[in-house]
């Protein structure tokens, strides 16, 4: 299987005669965890770090649903599915800042660099990573890659142990972003690795400047950008956790983008002349995990009983405001090989009180429900959204603790399973089914804290490996189908939403695409006169 000479990912920029060069300012709604992307699962982190100051050697257009070129121009598959050969991009420059200048350009030791760290426990930067490395584990690339090669200083060759169809797009998501090995050995030499998390160096649009936590992060654009120097000469994320106050902003031109507003905001936004709104259907489920290691959700037949606990249309209603589709299982309708014949689970409290008592708990048990501070597309009223749940439950006679969490310690305790009822929502990055399974369900990720249901079951996870070991899409779409099926009898979701995905824009910001991803673009983005 070839492909090459294929065209670049990215669309011509404006040239300066068009655009005004200027500071592009967007409010989000939580800081970063860190810069280094490989040790992190959030969206918010992916968007501060690989989504503006990294490349991988592909990326996926969601616009046309394909993987295309990007550090690597082009590529080949061997006929049994074992070896991928990488041709890299030439003429590829690191950032250069203030803490490095490079002194060559992107080659395959950049590449062998960044893998090698994550998969080669004797690598000296392998335990620089406090929380592991998250994406990499969950998605079993140990396992999976049996040996990377550099035939020369622009040929990479990865060997698997076994074929993978999800390979390739696995290779575009953040936490494979291709690091300088040149700036890492600089920080090596000089003991300061933990720099590479707070100082950060990639070969995308732009460069690091500085964050301040709860604040701001400021970035330049890269004036070497392969892809052409952006737009505008600046960016900056101005952190903002209360929507509200981002509507505000954007009123007041302080932001020229804001993103994650809540539905009523929207609805706000398109009547007012100076401002624009951007929608696109989302990959992503918000959802509850229940911890399934945790008495008794440790019990399907309790876990069961919250699901039919809790009304879920009211709170759409409440909650989403009509901007969100009702979830009843991990995958967004619009996925392929999506069992749309399940039925999910209806809103049913008698039915619940009658298997809590059937379970052992006809007098209910005391738990504990997780969520996070600031409003997000997946949780556009955390502190709502945990009230109703916690009056459902109550309905029943489970007595529901609520923890609000800042979102950094929230993910943080939530990977090492510390939480009972746990708030949150996955976003896909590629379009392939496999990017909710493996991530959120395979046993893999209960090591690695992406599986917050804490769920590893032998059957489940053939059916997840057995999905991904073939190409063919009917078989992929039977395996996933029985997948799910089981995810559902189990409960290890309370299935809650589909949302809409939306960001609001000044009249002036041109360019500006919103993917259903969640990732951010913003290297096309201009400012007109």
């Amino acid at each position: 299987m070839r492909l090459a000479a294929l065209p670049l990912l990215f669309a011509p920029l404006l040239s300066p005669s068009l655009a005004q060069a200027a500071t592009l300012s967007v409010c989000t709604e939580a800081s970063p965890e860190g810069f280094d992307v490989v040790q992190y699962n959030s969206l918010t982190t992916t968007n501060a770090s690989a989504d503006v100051l990294m490349n991988r050697l592909v990326e996926f257009d969601a616009a046309s649903g394909k993987l295309l070129p990007s550090l690597a121009q082009s590529w080949d598959v061997s006929a049994d599915g074992l070896t991928y050969d990488f041709q890299l991009r030439q003429g590829v420059k690191f950032h250069k800042t203030d803490y490095f200048s490079p002194s060559r350009e992107l080659n395959a030791d950049d590449v062998l660099f960044s893998f090698q760290r994550m998969l080669d426990p004797s690598n000296p930067w392998h335990k620089v990573a406090q929380s592991g490395f998250p994406h990499a584990q969950s998605m079993q690339l140990p396992s999976l890659i049996k040996a990377i090669e550099a035939p020369d200083p622009h040929h990479l060759r990865f060997t698997l142990t076994h074929p993978e169809a999800t390979f390739l797009a696995t290779l575009s998501m953040g936490f494979a972003s291709i690091y300088s090995a040149e700036y890492a050995a600089q920080l090596l030499k000089a003991g300061t690795q933990e720099k590479l998390n707070a100082q950060p160096i990639g070969s995308g649009p732009f460069s690091f400047k500085r964050f301040q936590k709860d604040a701001v992060v400021r970035y330049a654009a890269n004036p070497d950008y392969f892809a052409g120097k952006p737009a505008v000469d600046g960016l900056v994320f101005a952190i903002t956790p209360d929507a509200n106050v981002r509507l505000q902003k954007l009123r007041r031109g302080e932001c020229q983008i804001a993103l994650s507003p809540k539905p009523l905001d929207v609805r706000a936004a398109a009547n007012e002349p100076a401002l624009k709104v951007v929608t696109t259907p989302a990959f992503m489920t918000a959802f509850v995990a229940l911890n399934s290691q945790h008495p008794p959700l440790d019990q399907p037949a309790v876990r069961q009983a919250i699901n039919l606990a809790f009304d879920k249309a009211s709170y759409l209603r409440a909650v989403f405001e009509d901007s969100a589709t009702s979830a009843n299982g991990p995958y967004p309708p619009n996925t392929w090989s999506y069992a749309s014949e399940l039925p999910g689970y209806a809103y049913d409290p008698t039915q619940a009180r009658a298997l809590l008592a059937q379970a052992g708990f006809k007098d209910g048990f005391a738990t504990t429900i997780w969520t996070r501070p600031s409003s997000s597309l997946l949780n556009p009223n955390p502190s709502l959204g945990a009230q109703l749940l916690q009056a459902d439950l109550a309905e029943v006679g489970i007595r529901a603790q609520i923890r609000v969490i800042e979102w950094g310690e929230l993910i943080r305790r939530a990977k090492a399973g510390e939480h009972d009822l746990l708030f949150m929502g996955w976003a896909g990055d590629n379009g392939d089914p496999d990017n909710f399974l493996t991530p959120q369900f395979s046993c893999a990720a209960v090591q690695s804290g992406t599986n917050f249901a804490r769920y590893c079951d032998k059957t489940l996870d053939q059916l997840i490996g057995a999905g991904k070991g073939t190409s063919d899409p009917t078989e992929r779409t039977r395996l996933y189908k029985e997948a799910q099926q089981l995810i559902q009898q189990q409960a290890l979701w309370l299935p809650l939403a589909h949302p809409t995905a939306a960001a609001l824009t000044r009249k002036d910001v041109q360019g500006y695409q919103l993917s259903p991803f969640g990732r951010q673009d913003f290297s096309r983005v201009s400012l007109s006169q």
